[in-house]
């Protein structure tokens, strides 16, 4: 097939490698992109996760959290505007306080939809409303609530661009384990970790890594009979960097995440567990649209 020029950019802008490699890995991949940043690679031309994997989107993620019951949730909306909208911003807390408050937490956010919430209205009904007043598409994406016995924390960093809740299992809410749990937040929100220990990483996630390890070595010239050990270790790094617990407090690198709870547990006079956690980032795994104006224009120009 051919390989466009855009489809060459949109490569180079997600693994950083260059314009002739990314032209390359799709030729070989026949356009494939994502088997063309998987071939990036493993030529050791492309890391594992950039910044511009988080495609963004417009919206707001807020949170809710009473101390017993906390919800996290994600609006989307097509304009960035719109999240500094005061009618958008109440219409979003006000969603977030029913998911948290209605005794049916509905499965998805579709069911949502079918709720009744104030004045018998269905919430689809009042999201059409605030479509019609904002003149905007809006979609509520995602939620999650947790209902806790222990103690509770959320985060919303970047004026509603990330949201992370944690929920630890200790009955003892005194401003140590509060401030554990809110410290957490924040490096989960810096950090971004792909699971709370590393027998909680998806065996298919290790077995991709372990993949794309080996053939990067293999291509880097490291003789066969070594690459399993060398991808041993690989792998054992991957997971300290990869997993909540395992990884260096981003307020104090010296100490590991698991270090830092067991310190607490001390002041506390009792051992305790993040038993989760949740990380929403606005946009996360959505393609942003991204206008041509000269596009836009040669394009009106034809109707004219």
């Amino acid at each position: 097939m051919s390989i466009s020029a855009t489809m060459v950019r949109d490569l180079r802008e997600k693994t950083s490698a260059g314009m002739m490699d990314c032209k390359k890995a799709l030729e070989e991949t026949k356009g494939d992109f994502d088997a063309a940043v998987e071939w990036l690679r493993k030529k050791g031309l492309a890391s594992a996760s950039k910044k511009s994997d988080r495609l963004a989107s417009e919206g707001l993620v807020v949170s809710f959290n009473n101390g017993k019951t906390g919800v996290l949730l994600e609006v989307n909306s097509e304009t960035d505007f719109v999240a500094k909208n005061d009618f958008f911003k109440a219409f979003v807390a006000e969603v977030a306080q029913h998911l948290a408050t209605t005794a049916q937490l509905p499965v998805d956010a579709t069911a949502l939809l079918e709720q009744t919430w104030k004045g018998g209205q269905k919430v689809g009904e009042a999201l059409k409303e605030a479509i019609a007043k904002i003149g905007e598409n809006l979609v509520i994406r995602r939620f999650t609530r947790f209902d806790s016995a222990g103690v509770l924390s959320s985060y919303i960093h970047g004026d509603g661009k990330i949201g992370v809740m944690v929920e630890l299992t200790t009955a003892k809410t005194d401003e140590a384990a509060k401030t554990f749990a809110s410290d957490v937040c924040l490096h989960i929100a810096a950090m971004n970790p792909l699971a709370l220990s590393s027998d909680q990483v998806p065996a298919d996630i290790v077995a991709k890594e372990k993949e794309i390890m080996k053939a990067k070595n293999l291509e880097q010239g490291k003789k066969p009979e070594m690459i399993e050990k060398i991808v041993e270790g690989q792998i054992r790094k991957f997971l300290s960097e990869s997993c909540l617990l395992e990884q260096a407090f981003v307020k104090n690198p010296d100490l590991k995440v698991k270090d830092y709870m067991a310190e607490t547990g001390k002041k506390i006079g009792e051992a305790f567990a993040i038993k989760r956690y949740v990380r929403f980032e606005l946009g996360e795994g959505l393609q942003k649209k991204v206008n041509n104006f000269a596009e836009e224009v040669a394009a009106q120009s034809k109707t004219h």
